[in-house]
């Protein structure tokens, strides 16, 4: 009895043709007959798509078709459409899922995440595990089980980023999370640990022996993602997903894993809101998110990039899970430097709900200091003639015992072939560069000096005085204040001084008020705009400097004997071309007109000619550094000009100083917290010294990916201030420039004593 494709399942189809002998329905002749139209290529021996091809062979054989003459068009027609309905269909179904090979494996490992690591993945886990690792291992499992957040810091290198890829397959493989989010520092970061679990879908034998209910599926797309949308499993859709951003694993009756997700974004991506609907109308939403190494050298070295990836953490990750659930979180990381993401995650006074614990390379030193000290410079001589460390490791085998007297390493199978011990490699690794072994294999950054001199922001951040907010010491004698002028905010500084250039800054902030301690300038809400709404742009930034100057300007600053201070000179940026006309105006007519000075900062460079050689013209007054012209036409206010290289300079020379010698300068407070973004921004420009025309300058420029320097600014203008009230530093004082006017006969008598 002839077979009729079109009452068979693909699977049926298929099994048919798994049981039909191809001696049966292959010859030479047909395959010359059928070569064009099977898609088969004679001679190389190279079958293109041999499943298609029987599948014509069995459907001519069990289905002839009639001769020509007498064959009905629109039949022939309908008898192509069915057949090749029935070989798309056939095409599409997976057939048949393999067996299960160790079931007691999978059995075993189904609550055991460090069995799995080594059953499933012996290339990537080869070493032996390290005291640290188990710990690591035991928290994922827990989190993956149980629920919670676990954040530890592990050196570079130790294999974090594996741990969390295997951590999401172990997560879904089982069904202990349907939807997991994995997240990396960057969105680059974050597709490359997709691509690597991806692979091990495709291309893990392990896998697909004890798990094929969800790898086979994935192994039949034969790496070609557009085939997913039409897979079928006994007839019916699989809703594979296989993006670039995306896996959804396929969905198998009976399968724990059926229908599972995992979606990769970088910490800085778009976050909030993740769902997926699920084939059966569900929708699913993240369980467990896992966060690798969330921060970048970059980002870590910026007080505010930090707190907003604290933010969004605290925000838009932990509350991925949707309203009543409790999302589990595990993020392995490292400390780079003091305070940065890392840092305050695993600060269980900052952040007890982390469970932060922190590991390092070498928990103890080598005691033996000469020896070592030996051996890297026989180290460094073999490095620099290029002949490696041979020479170095023998010298260490020869004493290995003296010079590992004391050590004690995390992990004793890490080093390189070239290398003793982990010992000798955790050595190596500080010699090549102390600051970041510290940093990224110790999780201990050093508190350092950049290497102009200059502090980092961490060391601001860190010059706090222990006065309160406002209050004033005792030694100062001057109040100053400077207001920068942006378009959306005005930036404010007030600080006091002695008369010998000891700085205190008193307060600080940006106008309106922005109600967080860390914001970009760039990012900002609550604008002079929306201050004044029914005001255009110049007038919300007179509005914004009326209210301002009332705010800072009158209002009395107490001094801790209980002596009262008003600010006596106050300087506001004009540099801003759209801006200028209304700060001048604004000076001209506010209550505060006496002490108030609209400012411009000039750049005076290697090459310029300084402000000491400037001729003093008549009404003109020249100080350190600056000069308040004489005035006349439209603006006929006077104003302040001067050199911004120079007070910059000063600035930071200033905050070099220790505490309590003269011409220190010291924040307010006694929580560094409390200043990370005001550090930042006067960090925000580096130094470059040239040469020109005889001179040296240290020139500043704004450092790459900064966009924010003005408290920086604040600060300098206030120390102009300061010296335009007669605060000078020891050693600074200058005669200024004689007035170019004629000389009087009596002035060239009295000169030669006639």
């Amino acid at each position: 009895m002839p077979i009729d494709p079109r009452q068979l399942t693909p699977t049926e189809l298929t099994r048919l043709l798994n049981s039909t002998p191809l001696g049966a329905v292959i010859d030479e002749r047909q395959l010359r007959r059928h070569r064009n139209r099977a898609g088969f290529r004679i001679g190389d021996g190279r079958h293109v798509d041999l499943f298609r091809y029987v599948a014509w062979l069995v459907w001519e054989r069990h289905n002839p078709a009639p001769k020509k003459p007498g064959r009905d068009y629109e039949a022939m027609k309908e008898a192509a459409r069915a057949r090749n309905a029935m070989l798309s269909q056939a095409g599409r179904d997976i057939g048949d899922l393999p067996e299960v090979v160790d079931a007691e494996r999978k059995e075993r490992a189904s609550r055991d995440f460090r069995l799995f690591c080594e059953a499933y993945f012996p290339e990537t886990f080869h070493l032996e595990w390290s005291p640290d690792h188990l710990r690591v291992i035991h928290k994922i499992e827990q989190a993956v089980l149980h629920g919670g957040l676990f954040a530890m810091a592990m050196p570079r290198g130790s294999g974090k980023t594996s741990l969390c890829e295997t951590a999401c397959l172990w997560a879904i493989l089982y069904g202990h999370r349907e939807f997991v989010c994995l997240i990396g520092s960057d969105e680059k970061s974050a597709l490359e640990m997709l691509e690597s679990i991806k692979m091990e879908l495709d291309s893990n034998d392990l896998l697909l022996e004890d798990f094929p209910e969800a790898v086979y599926p994935i192994q039949k797309l034969d790496g070609i993602a557009h085939r997913a949308n039409g897979q079928l499993y006994q007839g019916e859709r699989t809703h594979i997903g296989w993006t670039a951003k995306e896996v959804v694993l396929p969905t198998i009756p009976g399968s724990a894993a059926s229908g599972a997700i995992i979606r990769v974004a970088g910490i800085t991506g778009r976050i909030r809101g993740m769902k997926y609907k699920r084939p059966d109308g569900r929708g699913a939403r993240p369980s467990l998110v896992v966060i690798d190494d969330p921060q970048t050298d970059e980002s870590a070295r910026s007080p505010s990039q930090c707190q907003n990836r604290e933010a969004v953490l605290a925000g838009a990750v932990l509350g991925l899970a949707g309203p009543g659930q409790k999302i589990a979180g595990v993020m392995p990381c490292t400390v780079i430097c003091r305070h940065d993401m890392a840092d305050n995650i695993l600060d269980r006074d900052k952040h007890p709900d982390w469970q932060g614990e922190r590991t390092k390379m070498l928990y103890s030193f080598p005691r033996n200091d000469k020896l070592w000290s030996e051996y890297e410079q026989i180290r460094s001589a073999e490095l620099k003639v290029e002949r490696g460390l041979a020479k170095a490791t023998e010298f260490y085998r020869e004493h290995q015992a003296a010079m590992d007297d004391g050590a004690s390493v995390a992990w004793a199978a890490r080093y390189n072939p070239d290398e003793a011990s982990a010992i000798q490699h955790a050595m190596n690794l500080k010699f090549q560069d102390e600051g970041a072994f510290f940093a990224e294999y110790q999780n201990e950054p050093m508190d350092t000096v950049n290497e102009e001199g200059v502090l980092t922001a961490d060391g601001i951040a860190g010059k706090t005085n222990g006065m309160e907010r406002g209050l004033l010491s005792i030694g100062c004698t001057h109040l100053t204040a400077f207001i920068d002028v942006q378009q959306k905010l005005l930036f404010w500084v007030v600080a006091a001084w002695d008369d010998e250039f000891t700085g205190f800054v008193a307060d600080y902030g940006a106008w309106p008020d922005q109600g967080k301690g860390y914001f970009t300038l760039r990012d900002t809400r609550r604008t002079l705009e929306r201050a004044s709404p029914r005001a255009g742009m110049e007038g919300a930034i007179y509005a914004g400097m009326e209210s301002l100057t009332g705010h800072i300007l009158g209002r009395e600053w107490r001094r801790d004997d209980g002596a009262m201070m008003r600010v006596e000179r106050c300087l506001i940026d004009a540099n801003w071309g759209q801006s200028t006309d209304v700060v001048y105006q604004f000076c001209r007519q506010s209550g505060y007109a006496p002490i108030l000075l609209p400012s411009h900062g000039k750049y005076v460079g290697a090459s310029s000619i300084p402000f000491s050689e400037y001729m003093r013209k008549r009404g003109e007054r020249v100080g350190h550094n600056w000069r308040i012209p004489s005035v006349k036409g439209k603006r006929a206010v006077r104003h302040v000009i001067y050199d911004t290289n120079y007070w910059k300079s000063f600035i930071h020379s200033r905050l070099v100083v220790p505490m309590g010698d003269s011409g220190c300068l010291s924040l307010f407070g006694r929580n560094p917290e409390t200043h990370r973004l005001f550090a930042e921004h006067l960090t925000a420009e580096y130094k470059v010294r040239t040469e020109g025309r005889g001179r040296v300058v240290d020139e500043w420029k704004m450092k790459p990916n900064q966009s924010d320097n003005h408290w920086l600014d604040g600060i300098v203008g206030c120390a102009v201030a300061a010296s335009i009230q007669g605060v000078s530093l020891a050693g600074t004082q200058e005669k200024s420039a004689r007035p170019n006017r004629p000389i009087r006969l009596s002035e060239i008598r009295k000169q030669r004593g006639r």
